[in-house]
């Protein structure tokens, strides 16, 4: 087999196989200790603080989110987001919708001078901004992306498919580990070539991200029949939880 055959064995692998055990106990672990937390089953409540103060320069400004007078720190939840980012939506206010998301993306490392600020900028001076957050965008990669992409999708559904969810370089390393061990056990991909080369740290492929929405899905749907996962859990739950949670790796 080619690699692409490779890496369609391994997906299928994970895909028919339970989550590994280290990973469910870590899961389980996370839920124990979130529960009161995350009771109605989503992550709305999961906050991220910021420094507004240092997005002064960015316009426009949500007003969901702190003055960027404001001197010291705030917080925003992913529901003040959802929120936000819906009002923009009916505005028509793509911009002020993507500095909602990436605000929150970047919480307390964007800087003044740093990336954050400083590629929001490059970001929203892009001619066609508005008709092209549906395509590729100069300075905006796939993992704040698909923060605008989950954001969006809360507010309206996609016509086909599973909703969107957040992919970055954390969740991706976290599913490359399980595709490392199943393709280690399954024999498909032996020395863990193969889970590196299609669980990358960025440049995810479209058919990438749609294998990535399967499995949170169904792993999401998993964890619940097993008990170890509310019932009432959304698979965006699924992924704060994968974002925070830690296990020693296996095998």
């Amino acid at each position: 087999m080619n690699r692409q055959d490779r890496a369609n064995a391994v997906d299928r692998e994970m895909a028919a196989r339970p989550l590994p055990d280290a990973a469910a106990q870590a899961l389980e672990r996370w839920w124990n200790e979130n529960a009161p937390a995350y009771a109605d089953g989503t992550p709305g409540a999961h906050t991220v603080r910021y420094t507004p103060s240092r997005w002064a320069q960015i316009t426009p400004w949500p007003s969901t989110l702190a003055l960027t007078c404001a001197g010291d720190d705030a917080a925003v939840s992913r529901a003040e987001v959802t929120a936000a980012v819906a009002d923009a939506l009916r505005r028509e206010a793509f911009r002020e919708a993507l500095v909602a998301t990436y605000v929150w993306g970047k919480g307390k490392r964007g800087t003044p001078g740093g990336s954050g600020p400083a590629t929001l900028r490059k970001i929203l001076s892009f001619d066609g901004l508005d008709a092209a957050l549906r395509r590729r965008v100069p300075g905006l990669g796939p993992s704040f992306f698909t923060k605008f992409l989950y954001f969006s999708g809360i507010t309206v559904l996609p016509a086909h498919g599973p909703r969107p969810l957040i992919l970055d370089r954390v969740l991706s390393r976290h599913l490359r580990r399980m595709a490392a061990a199943v393709g280690r056990e399954s024999g498909h991909d032996p020395d863990g070539s193969v889970a590196a080369w299609v669980w990358a740290d960025s440049d995810w492929s479209p058919h990438r991200y749609g294998i990535y929405l399967s499995f949170m899905h169904q792993a999401t749907h998993q964890l619940a029949a097993d008990g170890i996962w509310p019932s009432n859990a959304t698979p965006d739950l699924l992924e704060c939880a994968l974002f925070n949670a830690t296990w020693e790796a296996s095998g």
